[in-house]
């Protein structure tokens, strides 16, 4: 297979998952945006999964997804600034998880870690279709207004049903 500078996200269109599902911003409390933005995928309380999935672990992520027979799939994906991957996420035109690093400063993102392992924080949102659902203001924003586009990417992952075999 030959060398590609741009892999696509997802290998094909015509998977469709969640394109005619509604979700409902929720705004998280506390430093508990992963457990938000689960609870927004299922309708639950961030509750839910807050002690029971490792925020720095998406396979626990999708493992607790899977009463409601979702999981997470994983995308091809490096540390450039989610604009570089809009277009592909607005052609796939489904669901994805965008976590990105909070910094606008680069050099932080790839500092050595401190005593404890901490480098620099991150946040995750929704992108249903074109609109960011963000946990941190509990609002519906149109992707092109939102921030995040102009953010370094730590992940991005195909929300798809349970089972499929891209899952993670």
């Amino acid at each position: 297979m030959p060398y590609d500078l741009n892999s696509t996200l997802w290998p094909n269109r015509e998977d469709v998952f969640f394109r005619d599902h509604a979700f409902i911003p929720q705004r998280q409390t506390g430093p508990h945006c992963v457990s938000t933005t689960l609870a927004m995928l299922t309708g639950t309380s961030p509750e839910t999964f807050q002690g029971t999935v490792n925020t720095q672990d998406p396979r626990s992520w999708s493992a607790a997804l899977a009463p409601w027979d979702m999981q997470l799939a994983y995308c091809p994906t490096d540390a450039r600034k989610l604009k570089f991957y809009l277009e592909d996420l607005l052609s796939v035109d489904d669901l994805f998880t965008l976590s990105y690093y909070a910094t606008e400063d680069a050099r932080e993102i790839l500092q050595d870690p401190d005593a404890h392992g901490w480098v620099t924080s991150s946040h995750i949102v929704l992108l249903h279709r074109d609109t960011i659902l963000d946990p941190a203001s509990g609002k519906a924003t149109l992707v092109l207004l939102h921030e995040c586009l102009e953010r370094h990417t730590k992940r991005i992952f195909r929300v798809v049903k349970r089972g499929h075999p891209s899952c993670l």
